[in-house]
């Protein structure tokens, strides 16, 4: 069977994908149109940005941590295990990607605030309450951002040579050993790339956030909460904010690109 001309696109698939593809693209240029370049330092500067930013850093980054203790286990037991009810916990594990945030923050809530199933408890126990701290952000951000790097080990370990495995096993090596020595470095790329979105996801979190850890200016208002509240006040600091955002994403495209498109694609 004779290969396809490369190079010539049918009109009919010409044609939307060229809008499709400004309806995506202006959204973007228009933001750095409008962006206020010329006191683009001072902005950042600023105690507001700085505070979000620091924040937005700081959260995004612990909860890519929590994510990473909690997730790569999940994903090796859906990978590597035949137990019953794995197809179950796989759709458990991944209902954030699709749950609306906002839904997320109102779950979280009922479960761990202060009248909560766990929550009750734990704060007859110890008077400490979740909600409304800088806990609650890393908690919904960890919840809404943990499902991309399950995915992204899952499939790591599934593409894995598990000769390697086996044949630390013969040399008498135990699972955890294995799992230590071999899977994990077999698949570090992997983990690589799910940390790195899921660091993004949480990155951007606003409908959990603001739901279950509320907006308060140094203690829970992240990035994507401060171009919500500066939007209606100072446009031009949620601009400023937004292009923070934008950067952080096409850095994260780019970090991954290699591993998406190949080496190929990459060059």
């Amino acid at each position: 069977m004779s290969r396809p001309r490369e190079g010539g696109v049918p009109l009919p698939l010409l044609v939307p994908a060229a809008i499709g593809t400004l309806f995506l693209v202006l959204p973007l240029l228009g933001l750095l149109i409008r962006a206020p370049w010329s006191d683009l330092g001072a902005r950042l500067t600023e105690p507001g940005v700085g505070e979000a930013l620091r924040l937005s850093l700081v959260t995004a980054t612990l909860a890519t941590a929590v994510a990473m203790v909690l997730g790569v286990p999940i994903a090796w037991v859906l990978a590597r295990t035949r137990m019953r009810g794995r197809s179950v916990l796989r759709a458990l594990v991944t209902v954030p990607l699709v749950l609306p945030p906002v839904v997320g923050g109102v779950a979280l809530f009922l479960v761990l605030g202060r009248q909560g199933i766990l929550g009750r408890l734990l704060y007859e126990w110890t008077g400490f309450t979740i909600p409304f701290t800088t806990l609650a952000v890393v908690i919904a951000e960890t919840f809404v951002a943990m499902p991309f790097l399950v995915i992204s080990v899952e499939g790591a370990l599934r593409a894995a040579d598990a000769r390697f495995e086996d044949a630390a096993a013969t040399l008498g090596a135990d699972r955890w050993t294995t799992f230590r020595r071999v899977t994990l470095p077999l698949v570090s790329p992997g983990v690589a790339a799910g940390a790195v979105l899921c660091w993004a996801r949480a990155l951007g979190e606003f409908g959990a956030t603001i739901t279950f850890a509320g907006n308060f200016p140094g203690t829970t208002q992240t990035m994507p909460l401060s171009v919500y509240l500066a939007l209606q006040s100072d446009p031009e600091a949620a601009i400023v904010l937004s292009l923070i955002l934008l950067v952080v994403s096409v850095a994260t495209l780019l970090l991954l690109r290699e591993r998406w498109l190949g080496r190929a694609a990459a060059a």
